[in-house]
């Protein structure tokens, strides 16, 4: 049953708006002022159109919805028709700026009311199935990016026999980072992508290279320092998330200027970046590689320290230390 509130102060307006939509199925709310439809809102459940007039004693009713937009969500997004005597263009005008959604003239025709009141509520809901709809349709398409972006990131740490996991890790990193620091769910989402595909760039270095077990020579070393720009040209072609080539492209950036591939110095690199790098040089400590195992978290904890304000972000270093301090049991580390 479809819930309606009918505020006004007229006590003869009020029982004939009750009457005649409660004869015609609807649930009826009937209140006496601004106030009383404020106060009823603290303590229950939103309904699905709310009638009010304008022209009442105290607080009218512009300044109602004015006040109903500092109410929770359900409240907030309640459509408001608005019941009137008054014909006036100019305040038709400002009812519908302030966020009404159409105006009842008074004294109004009980089949007319039912009908308006109906075609209301069914418009209503077909919007609202339609933006659920639309938010599935949503929902969907992000998850099937996000399994393709999952499926490239293995296939990136597919060509390095000793970084299994790696982008993955790196990206579980960056998130709780951008979660420390503040950030809504949408932008820890979007960080934990950055995250996933920082090392895309790395499908443009000879397998040989990414694999040698030794000390790398100066052009094979040549060959690593191009991924950043390689990764970055490739996630630029993404025009719906253009951020994502941020953390491909300047990860390995450092905060006083001595990284590559552009030697960007503090807050000139992208925040992201910021974070993701010192959510890469963490795994890297923490992951078998060909020339070494695991580091002692200790030392790992001594190599963030030390890189902070040089190699690292200090805020995000900070942030980082504080991680390593809550892993008593050192899990944030590769367990293959």
């Amino acid at each position: 049953m479809p819930q309606i509130i009918v505020v006004d102060d007229d006590p003869i307006i009020l029982k004939s708006a009750w009457n005649t939509l409660n004869e015609a199925g609807f649930g009826v709310v009937a209140l006496k002022s601004g106030q009383g439809l404020l106060d009823y809102t603290k303590d229950h459940a939103a309904p699905n159109l709310i009638l009010m007039d304008i022209n009442m004693p105290e607080m009218d009713g512009y300044e109602v919805i004015r006040e109903l937009k500092n109410c929770e969500a359900a409240w907030r997004d309640t459509p408001v028709i608005f019941l009137t005597a008054n014909e006036d263009e100019d305040a038709e005008t400002k009812g519908l700026s302030l966020g009404a959604m159409d105006f009842i003239r008074k004294p109004f025709v009980a089949s007319v009311l039912v009908l308006r009141v109906q075609h209301a509520v069914e418009l209503i809901r077909l919007q609202r199935d339609l933006e659920s709809m639309v938010d599935e349709k949503t929902r969907e398409n992000e998850n099937l990016f996000l399994h393709v972006v999952e499926c490239l990131a293995d296939a990136i740490d597919a060509k390095d026999n000793y970084t299994k996991g790696h982008s993955g890790r790196v990206a579980m990193y960056s998130k709780e980072i951008a979660e420390r620091l503040g950030y809504d769910e949408k932008q820890q989402e979007k960080i934990f992508m950055m995250g996933l595909l920082h090392d895309v760039g790395k499908i443009g270095v000879p397998d040989e290279v990414i694999n040698k077990p030794g000390r790398l020579t100066d052009e094979e070393f040549a060959h690593i320092q191009k991924h950043p720009e390689i990764g970055g040209k490739i996630l630029s072609n993404i025009k719906e998330m253009p951020e994502l080539a941020a953390g491909a492209k300047w990860h390995h950036e450092r905060y006083d200027g001595t990284g590559y591939p552009e030697g960007l110095t503090g807050e000139d690199i992208p925040e992201a970046a910021r974070i993701i790098a010192v959510a890469d040089a963490y795994d890297a400590m923490t992951s078998n590689r060909s020339y070494r195992g695991v580091l002692p978290q200790e030392k790992v904890r001594q190599e963030i320290e030390r890189g902070k304000g040089s190699q690292f972000d200090p805020k995000f270093a900070d942030i980082m230390l504080q991680m390593i301090d809550d892993d008593v049991e050192y899990r944030m580390t590769d367990q293959t």
